[in-house]
């Protein structure tokens, strides 16, 4: 009987450390990077304040292309524009809201758009209508930029009609 009692008491521990674990694995993700995404009609509303649309970046950890995305056009299209953005993780068990429905993992929320390729970055218009083609890969860092930057701005084209 004891045995029992230490055994569920050892996953007790567990399963709160690993919740631990996930908090700050999406604090320290928001600080070297993106805000990791949580309720997606919130994040757009506040960005459809700033007139502009909702880049959301489905990544995936440990993927390289995906940090030389953030780190090298993202965050700085982010500074240099005021750009809204967001992560999201194709692995991740972390709840997020999505625009149709009660909360969901984030690995669900990927599946449910078809994304299969990390980096992709999505744009988000009124009522979460995608309103620019996605970018999907980072394989081309030469045009990487200039494919960005055309997306954002028939991003911003579309919500202004």
């Amino acid at each position: 009987m004891r045995a029992m009692s230490d055994e569920f008491s050892r996953r007790q521990w567990l399963k709160g450390a690993l919740l631990s674990m996930s908090a700050a694995n999406a604090t320290v993700a928001s600080a070297a990077g993106l805000t990791v995404a949580t309720s997606l009609p919130d994040e757009l509303a506040a960005a459809l304040k700033k007139g502009c649309p909702l880049l959301v970046m489905v990544n995936l950890r440990g993927c390289p292309f995906c940090k030389i995305a953030t780190e090298n056009y993202l965050l700085p299209l982010q500074r240099e524009q005021g750009i809204a953005m967001v992560q999201v993780d194709m692995r991740s068990r972390l709840l997020v809201r999505g625009f149709d429905g009660p909360p969901q993992t984030q690995d669900s929320l990927c599946r449910q758009w078809g994304i299969k390729v990390a980096p992709t970055v999505l744009f988000f218009g009124r009522h979460g209508v995608e309103v620019a083609e996605r970018l999907v890969g980072g394989y081309l860092p030469d045009f990487y930029g200039s494919y960005l930057d055309e997306r954002v701005r028939v991003a911003r084209i579309a919500l202004q009609a």
